[in-house]
């Protein structure tokens, strides 16, 4: 049933109380719950999206589940502008978040969030980890106004991240101190005791609806896991990056300059041993969401609760010479997503193109909320329905330049649109919508995006056409303004 707009305010007032499960009404006992599951730095590396060494058994058990969508993208390969766009249904230019400082409600004091939209309907809304971006403020709250209690473990650094276990060995720490092996339990790390807080949590809420958002902050830098995962993998078979130089012809200005070593100066062992920390996190925190849905399931409440599987943005890890995000490039635009819903059919795999920034429209269309004006995403339920389904011809992303802008209007933004075969982008002066500069990647002949064929004489017709819709779909020249 659809929960009429005069409802709202008396659902609104009930979610500020302790509700038993005696005072559920018939309806209230029907919702369905969402267990909202984020990850940080996750590309697409894991078993279930094929061709991986990663061993990643439980988030590949959700897939066989549920519906993984093969080709998701972001808004900004950054966390901040990211997570403020999936969680409030705007893109960064319309939110303008282009950075790490700055907060949504700075320029959208008003915005409903996805948990508020939620808290607002008469669920319990709750937060464990990092959901909102970490904002840099010790008595941050993880936004409250979205949650019906206060958010845990949602604040850190993700370099504070040290074991926390008494007579601890030694750190064997790399000479890039980039990566970290103890022989500690999981709960030494951020990410283990995200898992056991939100187990408490769900066997707290269990009996009413609830959407309960839990973040985990691998497998962000730097790459440290308890021993165990690192040695799920030997190191000698442990690949360099592929494509480890620039695109041919790429634009100076698509790269970014964030270097792991100060000197760049990385030999092959150096190589190994990151990208082996690199797996081991994923494998960690693998390990801890499968925590967390056997949990579901010991509750018996997976017929009653949809799962979200969601990655901020993805990550360079040595491919074209790169050590970070912040680009357009596939690598960091590309994310996981996986979405295991009651009454659909398990083992879906869709390959339509769909964003980060459709969640708030499919959740809200998925548990029959009405959702607020201003979303910017579509619902991706059609394509749980039929996973052969389309409902957009592209994705967008986008990046500034310089990359920490602090709130100020960047200099030059890079938009990026993936179509079926492309990836188009214009790196244009923000205030005037100058172009400076092109890139375009075939990925029917150049999966890896190693040639940028925006000056081929050949593919101009291919940058003609491509050029109007990727303005269209940004509205370049008709933004939105700040609040």
């Amino acid at each position: 049933m659809r929960i009429r707009p005069h409802h709202v305010v008396l659902l609104a007032a009930l979610a500020t109380l302790a509700v038993r499960p005696a005072d559920l009404t018939a309806e209230e006992s029907q919702r369905l719950n969402v267990l909202f599951i984020a990850v940080d730095d996750l590309r697409v590396e894991l078993g279930c999206y094929g061709d991986s060494p990663v061993k990643s058994p439980h988030i590949d058990r959700l897939a066989a589940r549920g519906t993984l969508f093969e080709r998701a993208y972001c808004q900004q390969s950054l966390c901040n502008p990211s997570r403020a766009s999936l969680l409030t249904g705007r893109r960064p230019d319309t939110l303008r978040v282009w950075d790490l400082p700055t907060h949504f409600r700075q320029t959208h004091p008003d915005v409903v969030t996805l948990p508020q939209l939620f808290k607002q309907n008469g669920y319990h809304a709750q937060c464990v980890g990092k959901i909102f971006h970490n904002y840099r403020q010790p008595d941050y709250q993880g936004d409250a106004v979205s949650w019906s209690v206060p958010a845990v473990l949602h604040y850190n650094s993700h370099y504070n991240d040290k074991p926390q276990v008494e007579g601890a060995a030694p750190a064997d720490l790399a000479p890039l101190q980039k990566t970290e092996c103890r022989d500690v339990p999981d709960e030494a790390y951020f990410d283990g005791r995200v898992a056991r807080q939100a187990i408490t949590a769900m066997q707290e809420v269990k009996d009413q609806p609830f959407f309960l958002a839990v973040g985990f902050w691998k497998p962000h830098l730097p790459f440290n896991a308890p021993k165990k995962y690192w040695d799920y993998y030997d190191r000698a078979e442990v690949g360099l990056p592929a494509n480890p130089k620039p695109p041919r012809d790429v634009p100076p200005i698509a790269l970014t300059d964030y270097r792991i070593d100060p000197k760049q100066n990385l030999d092959d062992d150096d190589l190994r041993e990151l990208r082996h920390g690199h797996f081991a996190a994923i494998s960690y925190l693998d390990a801890q969401v499968g925590k967390v849905l056997d949990e579901l399931d010991r509750l018996g409440l997976r017929e009653k609760t949809i799962v979200v599987f969601w990655s901020d943005h993805g990550l360079h890890v040595g491919e074209h010479g790169l050590w970070s995000k912040t680009t357009n490039f596939e690598l960091d635009t590309r994310v996981p997503l996986i979405v295991a819903a009651p009454h659909h059919k398990t083992g879906q795999r869709a390959r339509g193109l769909v964003e980060l920034v459709d969640l708030y429209p499919t959740l809200a269309d998925l548990c029959d909320l009405p959702p607020p004006a201003g979303l910017e995403g579509v619902s991706l339920r059609p394509l749980l329905a039929d996973p052969t389904a389309t409902v957009k011809d592209a994705a967008l992303s986008q990046h500034p330049r310089p990359n920490y802008i602090r709130g100020e209007a960047p200099q030059t933004m890079g938009y990026s649109l993936r179509t079926d075969r492309y990836r188009y982008t214009e790196w244009r002066e923000f205030e005037s919508g100058k172009i400076v500069a092109r890139e375009l990647y075939d990925h029917q002949s150049d999966p890896g995006e190693t040639v940028n064929l925006a000056g081929s004489t050949d593919r101009q017709e291919t940058v003609d056409r491509l050029t109007p819709q990727l303005e269209s779909a940004f509205r370049l020249s008709h933004r939105v303004p700040s609040e």
